[in-house]
């Protein structure tokens, strides 16, 4: 993945979890839940574009 596709995409979450807590009316908690629930999809994409972690299509659940 180009360096500048992986720039755009962090920007581009940021911006929408910014805009989520700036101009959605929610409870601070659920504010909190959906932050955190963002930061670990994105670790969890990152080590995965790096090469850290391996291919999450092979992790089943159930």
């Amino acid at each position: 993945m180009p360096l500048i596709t992986l720039i755009v995409t962090l920007a581009v979450v940021g911006l929408m979890l910014w805009a989520i807590n700036t101009y959605l009316p929610m409870d601070g908690k659920i504010k909190k839940i959906l932050n955190v629930v963002v930061v670990m999809i994105v670790i969890l994409w990152l080590l995965q574009v790096f090469g850290l972690l391996p291919s999450l299509s092979t992790i089943r659940v159930g």
